[in-house]
């Protein structure tokens, strides 16, 4: 894996994260808020634990292993959601923009929330987060559109298109 294709993956995940957010920010206080029988709940929880994913990969990527997990409590609204998301955003994306290719290809070390010790190869914990976010987009945009507010097609071609 090379820096460009990890820098191509991470601003698709931007821009298919951005759609649902536009969607999403379409929502009641009540939809936001409601529950539903995904994995992780309603859009506030679906949303919530694909930030968190995105923010302890990136943690550690840089060295630091959190051992706390984000509540969807930790977001009464969907404006503080929302700001949270893109403060982390900034950071991902910094840290994607200046990733050597010699770093994806070599292994990091991290201990998970449960305390367990893992090696991964960069590149490939970083697909992972672009392709988790893929699942946790998919089953907000049915919540979504359920409440009447599609986010529209996310397909990465779309992406690809748009930017030409």
């Amino acid at each position: 894996m090379n820096k460009q294709n990890i820098q191509t993956l991470f601003k698709y995940n931007q821009w298919a994260n951005g759609k649902i957010f536009a969607a999403a920010s379409n929502l009641t206080s009540e939809q936001f808020l409601a529950s539903a029988a995904f994995p992780h709940g309603g859009i506030r929880g679906t949303l919530t634990h694909a930030l968190f994913a995105e923010w302890i990969w990136r943690n550690r990527w840089q060295g630091v292993s959190p051992t706390v997990k984000f509540k969807p409590e930790d977001f009464p609204t969907f404006e503080a959601l929302h700001t949270r998301w893109l403060e982390e955003e900034k950071e991902l994306m910094k840290f994607v923009e200046t990733v050597s290719d010699e770093q994806l290809n070599s292994p990091f070390q991290y201990t998970s929330t449960e305390g367990v010790k893992y090696e991964n190869i960069l590149w490939e914990s970083m697909l992972h987060v672009v392709n988790h976010g893929t699942q946790h987009r998919a089953e907000a945009a049915a919540m979504l559109t359920e409440f009447g507010h599609s986010p529209g097609d996310i397909d990465m071609i779309l992406f690809f298109r748009k930017k030409i």
